[in-house]
């Protein structure tokens, strides 16, 4: 029965004069997300409301999920959208309108009236208080209840008149590519493909590298990340994965260096690879899954040792969180199953028995004299021989 659906945000709203970048943004994302989509539908922004409307069939439930994944949306609304053709013609419709949506009509309700359009001739308490008398006398089953109702009927004057009582929450945020982009570290572990769902949620595009080391690492283990990927995807729109043969580098370190530093000194060269790319890809910081103290390469000593070699910011979305709160918005994004999946990663096959807690940079540096004689050719070959994968939603 709904041919549209009246899209709401929130953060858009206080821009003030650069509002309307953000709501062409925001058009501009739910176009992307709908593509995915079978129908033909028309996005279209009114006095302040966005609105998509359904120009063919479509399957109901899979529009709401594509709408769920654009960031910036705060609620969906399933809304009928009316001409002015007087009140007793609205009562008659919003009394259809009920009957078609809530069969059982053993529910309490409010009719929440707000008139955008002003020359409409009755005030929203006149609307509110007839229109709920008219309620009463075509369902006496049902009952008003002003502070706590089962439904909320919201009548909004408009060009049309909105009628609607439905509100899909929508993943809140703000619309991806309006704070520019940044490159996600991203590897098959369950904190960086949240951390990257969290920095799209804030408006920013995401490009990620993965540290592959074959043959100590499989193809599925690719492929896992590659999947995680996928999944980021869905809500931050197309991805460029850059996947770095990171084997020869890690066994020179592990030739040359102390084992008890391998995951810093290791960490600090995915850093400088994953910058090269950012500033190819022209990203504006680094986004990592590190949460302090988690393990031993993310103490606050640890990631002040991995900074120093970044010449752009470092954003770690988690780095409060401990590790219950990760796997929550994990499984939310459904990127929990893929992410336990028992596939190793370069960073653990590698890791040492024994790692320093507390890397001290000085001898950092002087272990990393050691590698003088061979690293930039590494680091050259590992640049020149990148895999780039798009990855779409």
């Amino acid at each position: 029965m709904y041919k549209s659906f009246l899209i709401k945000y929130a953060e858009i709203a206080i821009k003030g004069k650069n509002r309307y970048l953000f709501e062409d943004a925001l058009v501009s994302q739910i176009n992307l997300s709908l593509k995915k989509v079978d129908g033909e539908f028309l996005v279209r922004k009114e006095q302040g409301r966005i609105y998509v409307d359904a120009l063919s069939d479509y399957d109901f439930d899979e529009v709401v999920d594509a709408l769920t994944k654009v960031f910036g949306i705060v609620g969906i609304c399933p809304v009928v959208l009316l001409e002015d053709e007087g009140f007793d013609k609205l009562a008659e419709e919003v009394i259809s309108y009920i009957d078609k949506v809530y069969p059982d009509k053993n529910f309490s309700f409010k009719v929440n009236a707000r008139r955008a359009r002003k020359n409409y001739p009755m005030e929203s308490m006149e609307i509110n208080a007839a229109m709920g008398e008219r309620i009463l006398k075509a369902y006496p089953q049902t009952h008003v209840d002003v502070h706590k109702p089962d439904v909320m009927i919201n009548i909004e004057i408009r060009n049309k008149i909105n009628v609607y009582s439905t509100v899909i929450p929508g993943p809140g945020g703000m619309p991806v590519g309006t704070n520019g982009k940044a490159m996600l570290l991203l590897s098959g572990g369950i904190d960086s493909p949240v951390a990257g769902y969290m920095i799209a949620k804030r408006g920013v595009a995401i490009d990620a590298t993965y540290f592959h080391a074959p043959p100590y690492t499989s193809e599925r283990a690719k492929q896992k990340v590659v999947d995680l990927a996928k999944i980021v995807a869905r809500y931050s729109g197309p991805i460029n994965l850059h996947v770095v043969n990171f084997t020869d580098i890690q066994l020179y370190i592990y030739e040359q260096c102390p084992h008890e530093e391998l995951t810093i000194i290791m960490r600090r060269y995915m850093m400088k690879l994953a910058e090269h790319f950012a500033k190819e890809q022209k990203c504006l910081g680094l986004i990592t899954g590190e949460s302090i103290g988690q393990v031993a390469s993310q103490t606050m000593q640890s990631l002040a040792a991995t900074n120093e070699v970044c010449t752009m910011p470092v954003y770690r979305p988690l780095i409060g969180f401990d590790k219950q709160e990760i796997v929550t918005i994990s499984e939310k994004i459904d990127a929990y199953e893929t992410s336990i999946l028992p596939f190793e990663d370069c960073c653990t096959i590698f890791v040492a028995k024994h790692p320093v807690t507390k890397p001290n940079l000085n001898v950092i540096h002087n272990d990393e004299k050691k590698l003088a004689e061979k690293i930039d050719q590494l680091m050259q070959e590992a640049i020149n021989s990148v895999e780039v994968i798009h990855i779409e939603g």
